[in-house]
């Protein structure tokens, strides 16, 4: 397996949700891109979700030669991948399919091919158990929801993955614009949605509780700590925290009490009671909007922030250039 493989051509395995973002982005950014699902009309959904997402993809910038029309559809697994230099596998979270895929996938395939899994709880030490061959070249990039949207693709390799491959995938997945984090222990969940989970765990519990509303926990973090977290992760703001003495005087200062705070954090069990009461205030959140209506509003936003941030990006890199 070579490092300098230049990848053209990618496979995208599964068309839900994820696959057809997957797929979008690979055309935008002028890869040559082969789907293949079983599903009777995964081809028409895919082609409709790409070309609704196009608009907001042509905003954030196309790739030269970028094109729609540099996908090509095939519901037979070995058409799909021939000749292609990357697989993304989407397919259903269960292992039994995942390593019987990977097995056909491994016979299939020329050894130098990356399969990359966008499984968000699966171990590839597990899943790559199927491809006996070459269980190597397997790897998870987990993205982030929408793929298309957002940067973020956590990559974590199995027991068997090699340290080549893991390299690959970082550089293959940076050169399409992603922002990649390497996992260097497999853990359920990775570490994205590991950490939602934790917020997930403590906005329930105070929703249930009674202690606001869904629309006011809503409103606490997204004019809140959510504002921040758009711009700088949780140590860097720690280390912004404890002002010119930085982390190590932010650690002094809150350490006990940060530490003491968490024991005070709930615990809530979702009973059909619970989850009742979650429900009904998320609708009165909600009120007459729709989910279309919503989603726009998510995505009409997140553009805005995504170019925002390339724009600051590009300051930055001009300033370091000047400064040379």
């Amino acid at each position: 397996m070579s490092d300098t493989k230049t990848i053209r051509q990618v496979a995208v395995i599964g068309t839900g949700v994820i696959g057809a973002s997957w797929t979008a982005l690979f055309l935008a950014k002028g890869l040559d891109v082969v789907a293949t699902d079983v599903a009777p009309d995964a081809e028409a959904s895919l082609r409709r979700f790409v070309d609704a997402a196009w608009p907001a993809l042509d905003r954030l910038g196309l790739t030269p030669g970028a094109s729609p029309l540099r996908l090509v559809f095939t519901p037979n697994l070995a058409e799909a991948v021939k000749d292609v230099d990357l697989v993304q596998e989407n397919g259903p979270e269960r292992l039994e399919f995942k390593q019987k895929l990977y097995g056909e996938l491994d016979s299939l395939l020329p050894q130098d091919v990356i399969i990359a899994s966008s499984s968000s709880g699966l171990p590839m030490s597990q899943i790559q158990l199927g491809a006996a061959s070459h269980p190597e070249r397997c790897v998870i990039g987990h993205p982030f929801n929408p793929p298309h949207l957002m940067p973020l693709v956590e990559i974590v390799g199995g027991a068997k993955t090699s340290g080549e491959t893991i390299r690959r995938a970082e550089n293959f997945y940076t050169s399409i614009g992603k922002r990649t984090v390497r996992i260097n222990k497999e853990l359920p969940g990775h570490v994205a949605n590991r950490l939602q989970a934790a917020l997930a765990r403590e906005v329930y519990y105070l929703v249930a509780e009674g202690v606001l509303s869904a629309a006011d926990v809503d409103t606490a973090l997204t004019h809140g700590p959510g504002l921040r977290w758009a711009i700088m992760g949780n140590m860097m703001l720690n280390h912004l925290g404890g002002g010119r003495g930085g982390i190590e005087h932010f650690l002094q200062q809150f350490a006990a009490p940060m530490a003491a705070s968490w024991k005070s954090l709930g615990s809530p069990v979702l009973t059909a009671e619970v989850q009742k009461r979650l429900i009904d205030s998320v609708h009165a959140e909600i009120g007459s909007r729709t989910v279309e209506e919503l989603e726009a509003e998510r995505d009409e936003l997140l553009l805005g922030l995504l170019q925002l941030r390339a724009k600051a990006s590009e300051g930055t890199v001009q300033r370091s250039i000047a400064a040379e």
